[in-house]
């Protein structure tokens, strides 16, 4: 692996789901803790882990979990690993009794266990534990003392080297360099173009491009894994002092920056869209055009703006669709819309013609067989030539359109394949909803005939970059526009650098001061916190005219 590095910069997207056979029950995609909005695990932190050790024998009885008599059995454990007649029973009993300590005690019986000397070595591990309960309780000093016990109590063991490396951990953290600021990024392998992009909008918003700003960045290479994200981010606080930590970008590593930085005690700003994430502890912050952004802003303006209310929904099943879909589908009932057709396809798929058949109904013809028959017998009664093509089951039965609009969350390359075979199944009248992947140059030409029905939604308008003093300035030092990666980036180092100017000194405050930000002048306009800790974005509904992007004009 890659060592990892650290470098201070001074001025100058799976769950399977159910395919649903469409019209006219659609179920809800399954939901999974990939992309669902389920607390992350933490992953690593301080509570460096127990020892994995499972010692089965069936000469030993250990009760399952903690009973009244609990500390008798394990007084009766302690004396078995002393008296046992073989050195292997002696390291099963201790074992056994460890195990005991480390999972099944509650606090007040790992007190008793830590005073009393009949437990013997088994008060170590509990003062251990004691300390780490301390720990999830945020209070340092009670941890503190615990793992001091243990250092005293069982000087040069394993178990007091862990001990002392988390107290060393506790006392870097009261080390703080306020104008010192910690990013974790991908900045090696595949990635590393995106973390690359990020990191020179974060450089901007500190002001690190102007001579005397006085704010120091220190980088971490997360190299797209959770070890060397969680990593980086001791090594941001113990070595560099940190006053706050950005990043990550990816779902892979967010959880571990979040999880390790809040344990730590420092505020994070995340740019990921992991599902969550401010979940994880309240230090934690992110600033992301996350999906519940996107689909709030979508469905508002199709129900209250446009006045839809049926909706159809095609999507990949694939953790960004499975999201999206999720979040619609409720943000929908929750305004009292509803969801007629469901329809899900392979994020492989190519040709979309019997996955539009599906959606609107002629696929399944021997539902519709009367219908069929009846049609059949109109067309040939007619008089007039028809195609083979037009005897066809799909062509014969009309598409059943019973919605207002399709969301589709999906790449402006999936929409224009989807859209090519609505119109060649003769779907007509409808809109198409989409997230901000359809912000693109190309998007009305992928449209075809469905150009004029497009509505998605972005941070990023026309109008708001033309008026952005950082996309112009952007624009100026590295001769191309940013994307929303540098602006969400650049947002959030402008931010951190404007509350500690404004005298957020220490992480306490600056976690205070970040829990008040109210029309905060972003980028591309206001920025302001909700109660998850998300910074909620600017999000314009969009459409297309004359060929160009163009803010949603809404007719009432």
């Amino acid at each position: 692996m890659k060592p990892y590095f650290s470098l201070l910069l001074t001025a100058g997207l799976l769950a399977s789901c159910t395919t649903v056979a469409t019209k006219r029950a659609p179920m809800k995609p399954a939901a999974t803790t990939a992309t669902t909005g389920k607390k992350p695990k933490a992953v690593g932190g301080l509570t460096t882990g127990k020892p994995p050790e499972q010692i089965e024998s069936e000469t030993l009885s250990v009760p399952a979990a903690p009973s009244a008599d609990v500390l008798g059995q394990l007084k009766s454990l302690v004396n078995q690993a002393v008296q046992a007649p073989s050195k292997a029973d002696q390291e099963s009993y201790r074992l056994k009794a460890i195990d005991i300590v480390e999972n099944k005690l509650n606090e007040d019986q790992l007190e008793d266990v830590a005073d009393e000397s009949d437990f013997g070595f088994l008060r170590g591990h509990a003062m251990f534990r004691l300390g780490e309960i301390s720990l999830d309780k945020k209070d340092t000093s009670d941890a503190k003392m615990y793992f001091n016990s243990v250092t005293e109590f069982v000087p040069g063991s394993d178990l007091a080297l862990r001990a002392q490396e988390i107290i060393l951990q506790l006392d870097s953290a009261k080390n703080v360099k306020s104008q010192t600021v910690g990013v974790v990024l991908p900045l090696s392998g595949r990635n590393a173009p995106v973390g690359q992009r990020a990191l020179r909008g974060l450089e901007m918003g500190l002001g690190l491009h102007i001579p005397g700003s006085g704010f120091q960045l220190a980088v971490m290479d997360s190299e797209g894994n959770p070890d060397s994200a969680r990593r980086g981010v001791e090594r941001l606080v113990k070595e560099d002092n940190v006053i706050a930590i950005v990043g990550s970008l990816l779902s892979k590593t967010a959880p571990a920056v979040a999880a390790k930085s809040d344990e730590l005690g420092v505020p994070t700003i995340a740019l990921s869209q992991r599902s969550g994430l401010t979940e994880v502890g309240p230090t934690v912050f992110r600033n992301s055009l996350t999906s519940g952004m996107q689909v709030r802003a979508l469905v508002r303006t199709a129900m209250e703006d446009m006045g839809m209310k049926k909706f159809a929904v095609l999507y990949p099943n694939d953790p960004y669709g499975i999201e999206f879909t999720n979040i619609f589908w409720d943000e929908v009932l929750a305004r009292g819309g509803e969801i007629t057709a469901v329809q899900t396809y392979s994020v492989k798929e190519t040709d979309f013609r019997l996955v539009v058949q599906r959606l609107v109904g002629t696929y399944f013809g021997e539902a519709r067989q009367d219908e069929f028959n009846l049609r059949l017998k109109e067309l040939q009664s007619s008089g007039k030539k028809h195609s083979v093509r037009q005897s066809n089951l799909e062509n014969v039965l009309p598409p059943i359109t019973d919605f207002d609009a399709i969301f589709i969350p999906d790449s402006a390359r999936a929409m224009g394949q989807i859209s090519a075979m609505l119109s060649y199944n003769d779907v007509r009248g409808v809109k198409l909803l989409g997230t901000n992947l359809w912000n693109t140059k190309d998007i009305a030409k992928r449209a075809g005939n469905f150009a004029q029905n497009l509505i998605f939604v972005d941070s990023m308008t026309p109008a708001n970059q033309d008026r952005s003093r950082f996309v112009n300035e952007y624009r100026s030092l590295y001769n191309e526009p940013p994307s929303l990666i540098e602006i969400q980036a650049y947002d959030a180092g402008l931010i951190l650098r404007q509350l500690i100017a404004a005298g957020a000194s220490s992480r306490e405050e600056l976690v205070q001061k970040l829990g008040q930000l109210n029309k905060f002048p972003g980028s591309l306009g206001n920025l302001s916190i909700n109660a998850e800790r998300e910074i909620e974005r600017p999000v314009t509904a969009l459409t297309i005219e004359k060929g160009e992007v163009i803010p949603l004009k809404v007719r009432k």
